[in-house]
């Protein structure tokens, strides 16, 4: 086995989805808590400044390169709500609270259009740095459906579906998310280390 690799989360659904997407890449993928990477911040103002800022910070912390993203949901009638906040969107870090406040703001709104977008970051330890970008269109459903997935995967309908992205099984998802766009367009990269 060649180098390890830190995927810098510690969102549980993600670091599963994010073994699936990277799998055979004959890289050890190891977690934040395998290595002791406090929880990192996401205060920058985009996707990419957040993904580059965690997987930055976990390199300096564990010398080791470091895999991270910054993904959320992106709603047209909300302005772009809730976007870089998605994960905290509530005030905290919860889903259904998440999921609750959307489904209010969202209560007597007709344009549903919506779009998950995800920044996928890889640094190096000798500073080399590597971004790539997945998006999925769709829109937001009335009501949760579904239990796979995390987040709002409940409430999103990718275009052209009828289930959302919780009906899907795993690796229909991961075919179309926006995680797997990005996450399989960097996975040259991190090949390449």
């Amino acid at each position: 086995m060649s180098a390890s690799v830190v995927l810098a989360t510690r969102n549980p659904g993600k670091i599963v989805e994010l073994r699936r997407i990277l799998s055979g890449l004959g890289r050890r993928l190891l977690t934040s808590a395998e290595v002791g990477l406090p929880d990192l911040p996401e205060t920058g103002e985009t996707f990419a400044d957040n993904a580059l800022a965690k997987a930055r910070a976990g390199v300096a912390v564990c010398g080791l390169a470091c895999l991270s993203d910054d993904s959320g949901l992106v709603v047209d009638a909300l302005g772009g709500q809730p976007g870089v906040r998605s994960a905290r969107y509530s005030g905290r870090r919860d889903d259904q609270a998440n999921l609750r406040l959307l489904l209010e703001r969202m209560a007597d709104v007709t344009d549903r259009r919506a779009r998950f977008v995800c920044v996928a970051a890889l640094v190096a330890p000798d500073g080399r740095e590597w971004t790539a970008e997945g998006v999925l269109e769709g829109s937001i459903a009335q009501a949760p459906r579904g239990s796979g997935g995390f987040g709002y995967d409940p409430v999103f309908v990718p275009l052209g579906q009828r289930r959302t992205t919780a009906e899907l099984a795993p690796e229909d998802k991961d075919a179309i998310s926006h995680r797997g766009k990005a996450f399989r367009t960097i996975r040259t990269a991190v090949a390449e280390l």
